[in-house]
């Protein structure tokens, strides 16, 4: 059974393009479906040969199921954050782990109170991902980067004959010391970076999510949650390996890449809402879109994607009352009862009225387990 365009439902294509400007969970699933159809030919102008645009937008639209916030973003926003991933060729928020999409408050303070001015979209680089960007250049044979522990056999050294050899002890490591990432070039030759766990973790306690999951940590009296906390050695390495792109010769995709992530890491705005528009440049501060004003209360969680006052931290939300628990059980009975994948969705899309963080995590579980039956 061949299944209709989203742009069907609508008699003018103009319509659509107005809704870009909406918030995605004002516009509705379908909008945003609809949306992402019709600028389906921009994605086809950058998406590499082996990599079809409806495969694209699948994963995007898979990517506002597995993070509901994302709805909370703009239309236009969400397809720019697309567009930019296509233009890199990474696949957004996948087990490749390439490159994340997630939702960014930017937040102002009314009347001593902090409220959220708008959610942008945020893309964080992964480790995996400039891994992939670099061997891809065209200028680099091979690129790794590897934790060194207490019990390895790890020496080198820098200057006129630079060398690094590193032999991980069988068994037991020890404790991470150090991190290295080291990349073979075209024209021969190596290059190579180091850094002790000292000056990682000193990279770590300036980033602004970490900051805000300390304080959140802190304040609730409940365990850090943060891929540093989680993943600290593949932080570590992502860590080494965007230090050592400052000397690799760089492509485009990877100089945009650090660029993306060095502004997520520093809790600015990326500007992708001006990605259709023409007016997007990640090199440009001024750029329409790009830079938050600089608040010295503010700490943006970019985990999470919440910007949080590093004074008086905003609690998380909570549903205590009987109405939010029983909106949780409709969502959920209707999510089990959905015997189409069309059902399961639509029944989904009513999780973004569920406010406690535990039933929308049992959602989203139950979303995960309901699809794999039902294809």
């Amino acid at each position: 059974m061949t299944t209709a365009s989203p742009i069907a439902q609508y008699k003018n294509p103009a319509e659509i393009r107005k809704a870009g400007k909406q918030v995605a969970n004002q516009a509705g699933g379908g909008t945003v479906a609809a949306f992402f159809d019709l600028n389906k030919a921009t994605l086809q102008a950058v998406l590499p040969k082996h990599v079809s645009p409806e495969r694209m937008l699948k994963i995007a639209l898979g990517a506002l199921r597995t993070t509901p916030k994302l709805m909370q973003c703009t239309v236009e926003s969400l397809f720019g954050a697309v567009v930019q991933c296509a233009q890199l060729g990474l696949e957004p928020n996948t087990p490749m782990g390439h490159v994340y999409l997630i939702p960014f408050d930017k937040k102002k303070k009314d009347r001593g109170q902090w409220i959220v001015e708008r959610t942008d979209v945020q893309m964080i680089i992964g480790y995996k991902g400039m891994l992939d960007l670099a061997r891809r250049s065209g200028q680099i044979v091979s690129i790794a980067a590897h934790e060194v522990c207490q019990k390895d056999d790890f020496e080198y050294s820098y200057g006129l004959e630079e060398s690094l050899y590193h032999k991980p002890a069988m068994g037991e490591r020890g404790e991470i010391v150090a991190f290295y990432a080291v990349a073979k070039l075209k024209d021969g030759g190596h290059c190579f970076e180091v850094m002790s766990r000292h000056q990682v973790e000193t990279i770590r306690d300036n980033s602004q999510g970490y900051k805000a999951a300390v304080i959140s940590a802190e304040k609730y009296k409940k365990p850090l949650d943060t891929p540093w906390a989680n993943h600290f050695a593949e932080m570590g390495r992502k860590t080494v390996t965007r230090r050592l792109f400052k000397w690799l010769p760089m492509s485009i995709e990877m100089a945009t890449a650090a660029a993306l992530d060095d502004h997520a890491e520093a809790g600015i705005a990326q500007g992708l809402d001006n990605v259709l528009n023409g007016d997007f440049s990640i090199d440009d501060p001024d750029a329409p879109g790009l830079g938050y004003e600089e608040a010295s209360e503010e700490t943006v969680n970019i985990e999470t994607g919440e910007v949080l006052d590093s004074e008086n931290p905003e609690p998380p939300a909570a549903e205590t009352d009987s109405k939010h628990a029983a909106k949780f059980s409709d969502v959920a009975a209707s999510m089990k009862s959905a015997a189409t994948l069309d059902e399961l969705n639509e029944a989904y899309d009513l999780a973004r009225e569920v406010k406690n963080p535990v039933h929308r995590e049992q959602l989203d579980a139950l979303y995960q387990q309901r699809e794999a039956e039902l294809k």
